[in-house]
């Protein structure tokens, strides 16, 4: 009997569609599988190659079958649907994926380790929180201002305004009664969020890659803690820019006859190390633009002068993930090269 070489596998919650192929490119397994009945399958089966569409459980299953002695890829499913037939269903999706797993230039997602997505869930679950936070402040703002109340922006004015709330006696006790109630939420929140952001903090400073890559202008704890958890594995990536594209930092490319066309940011990747690393940047540059920053560089100031804030911000963001990847993989620290002292002054921006 001919011996399987290559399987694709479309995963789903309850229902697993496998095609597998000989050495001759014959389709020889065409099977859909319940949950239950994964784990014995690959167990029997001889080791081989498996082609899983990166998702959220992928990581999970090619740890598991990497266990069993297979060799486990995983597709970004952008790279494996030019792969699909006519039509889309589980089989057609499963022979897409051991059909682009055989091209030599295509390229795959490594295998996170189950420390790492712990690692990753927690920055997703203290970014929901700070979005709840933001959610249950705005309700807050909203609801008082129909009763004719008002703050100031930002979220240290929130807890000054349900004080007041909370002695006028003009307000229904109902009203009065709901928004103690926000209170104690919006207290909690803060409680919660605070205790993941010492557990950020004491993962930071236990990781030495992370403490290394803080020293980068625009790199604060929270992006070196993501740009170490998220990126795989530096060595993967051919130069700084490659590095940068794989963020979504890198102009969108189309061009034709010889004729360059860039537009924006392609966006690619995570979006949550992208925006961290913006956000990093347009901080940065609002303390050089009023000239408190000793990490003006004369390219720096050169771009402010040329450049919207916002393009600067994403050319400054740019540079950032290329450094931060030379850092990486050299395992070197930052060295920093500033603007002689008489150049960092205010300056005037281009609106």
């Amino acid at each position: 009997m001919e011996k399987i070489i290559r399987i694709g596998m479309d995963t789903s919650k309850h229902v697993f569609q496998l095609h597998g192929v000989t050495a001759a490119e014959e389709p020889l397994l065409r099977k859909a599988l319940r949950r239950k009945e994964m784990i014995a399958f690959f167990t029997a089966l001889p080791p081989t190659e498996v082609a899983i569409e990166a998702c959220g459980a992928s990581h999970h299953w090619a740890r598991l079958l990497g266990s069993l002695g297979h060799e486990v890829k995983l597709i970004p499913p952008q790279y494996s649907k030019p792969y699909v037939k006519r039509g889309k269903n589980d089989a057609a999706d499963a022979e897409a994926l051991c059909e682009a797993m055989s091209r030599p230039t295509m390229r795959f997602v490594p295998v996170k380790s189950a420390e790492q997505q712990a690692g990753l869930m927690l920055m997703k679950v203290r970014d929901r929180l700070i979005r709840n936070r933001t959610q249950l402040a705005n309700a807050i703002r909203g609801h008082a201002a129909e009763f004719g109340l008002t703050a100031a922006k930002g979220m240290a004015h929130i807890v000054p305004l349900l004080e007041r709330i909370a002695t006028d006696e003009t307000l229904p006790l109902l009203a009065r009664e709901l928004f103690a109630l926000q209170q104690g939420e919006l207290a909690r929140l803060e409680v919660e969020i605070a205790t993941l952001d010492a557990r950020l903090k004491a993962w930071h400073h236990a990781d030495e890659c992370s403490r290394r890559l803080v020293e980068i202008p625009a790199v604060g704890p929270i992006i070196a803690a993501l740009l170490t958890m998220k990126t795989p594995a530096p060595e993967l990536f051919r130069s700084g820019r490659d590095f940068a594209a794989w963020i979504g930092l890198t102009p969108r490319d189309h061009s034709t006859a010889g004729k360059a066309r860039l537009g924006v940011i392609t966006r690619a990747g995570g979006e949550a190390l992208r925006s961290a690393l913006v956000v990093g940047a347009t901080a940065l540059l609002q303390h050089v633009r009023a000239g408190r920053s000793p990490h003006a560089s004369p390219w720096l100031l050169d771009l402010l002068k040329r450049k919207p804030p916002k393009l600067a911000a994403i050319a400054l963001a740019n540079k950032t993930a290329r450094i931060a990847w030379k850092l990486m993989v050299t395992g070197e620290r930052y060295q920093p090269r500033s603007a002689p002292r008489s150049m960092v002054a205010p300056i005037a921006i281009a609106a």
